[in-house]
């Protein structure tokens, strides 16, 4: 006897790259319980990034920085999850106080504690990948559940985060190429900036950051992509308030006409991997965006271990990392040299040439709820 689908509930407050990686989650989620899955994060991001899904049937987005008595998402959550009385919840959140809150969440909606598993912390020392943490979840069953009427499914899910690019930003992107003249250009893509390049109100390039590269190396950098790629359009992506770092970035590379910056809206950047040669990324939200929609890239890495976050490709396109420990710790570390050898050694297609489209969905059964607005 075939059990009845469900539709996962799974909650995480990460950031960009975070709710792009759990992708992974949700495939083997929908796969397993034959139901799309009800994504609950905090910001904006989460319903741009989950807009077209085939793993996903709803996107509820509580504000980040507001107290919970006064978010109308948070109460709308609280009665969507007090109606879902039959679906598993799946917590991925390790920090303490966004835990914290995810349990208030749970408690004020009545949610059975016997429907929930929750991510279980690791030593540090362990390194594990982030993607291998979230599936070996989706393997385990929550106690109120029969796990074998939910088995592995037959047909493994990809294993690695993976994103659809819906068909209004694609349009957009179109667009917005067509408007600026570029869209029979190769574009290769630079994303410089980090979450710390921005925090607040003002941008700040800080001697503490270690995903921070000098602004001169980034020109040397530009400056023989453009020796390799002639033809190509070099891209600097960046948020609207990394406006700044990429305009210090493009002087630093002058002349240089096939330089431009471009502040981009994040449907618009995801929709923009899908059309371009490649990327060289530091450490970031958007270098897990091209690694799940096939773009192949370099990523550049300071503190943070590639173990633990080297971007995964569902695809196969190729992610190639530089830096991280034990080689070093910070950005700074790393030379032109390296970076530039790295972006050569791309895939096996010669840099000209134009890349594979990314894979197709697998397909699965999303149900008909839509997504809330924060």
């Amino acid at each position: 006897m075939t059990a009845s689908p469900l539709h996962p509930i799974v909650i995480w407050f990460g950031r960009v790259g975070d709710m792009i990686l759990l992708s992974a989650l949700l495939d083997v989620l929908a796969a397993r319980y034959g139901g799309g899955c009800h994504v609950i994060g905090a910001g904006s991001w989460p319903g741009e990034i989950y807009a077209t899904h085939s793993a996903v049937a709803r996107v509820s987005a509580l504000h980040r920085y507001t107290a919970w008595v006064f978010d109308p998402a948070w109460w709308r959550t609280a009665r969507a999850l007090r109606a879902a009385r039959a679906d598993p919840v799946y917590v991925c959140e390790t920090d303490p106080r966004k835990l914290a809150r995810i349990r208030r969440l749970l408690a004020a909606s009545g949610t059975d504690p016997r429907r929930c598993l929750i991510l279980a912390p690791e030593p540090a020392e362990a390194c594990s990948h982030w993607v291998d943490r979230l599936v070996s979840l989706g393997r385990l069953t929550p106690p109120a559940f029969d796990a074998a009427a939910y088995p592995w499914p037959s047909e493994a899910p990809p294993g690695a985060p993976r994103l659809e690019v819906s068909a209004a930003a694609q349009a957009d992107c179109d667009a917005w190429l067509e408007e600026k003249g570029w869209r029979e250009r190769p574009l290769v893509l630079v994303q410089p900036g980090n979450r710390r390049t921005m925090r607040g109100r003002r941008l700040r390039l800080s001697a503490a950051d270690d995903k921070a590269w000098p602004l001169e190396r980034w020109g040397t950098l530009l400056h023989r992509l453009h020796a390799r790629l002639p033809q190509a359009l070099i891209v600097l992506c960046g948020a609207p308030r990394e406006s700044l770092l990429l305009e210090w970035i493009a002087a630093a590379a002058a002349p240089l006409p096939a330089v431009v910056a471009a502040e981009l809206p994040l449907p618009r950047l995801l929709a923009l991997c899908t059309r371009a040669h490649s990327m060289i990324s530091v450490d970031s939200g958007p270098a897990h965006a091209a690694a799940a929609l096939g773009l192949p890239l370099v990523v550049m890495f300071g503190a943070h271990s590639q173990r633990q976050w080297l971007p995964r490709s569902a695809c196969g396109s190729q992610v190639l990392g530089v830096g991280g420990p034990p080689h070093s710790r910070r950005l700074d570390e790393i030379s032109v040299e390296t970076v530039f050898s790295a972006w050569c050694a791309l895939g096996a297609q010669p840099l000209a040439a134009t890349r594979a489209a990314p894979r197709a969905p697998p397909t699965l059964r999303p149900c008909s709820c839509g997504p809330d607005s924060a």
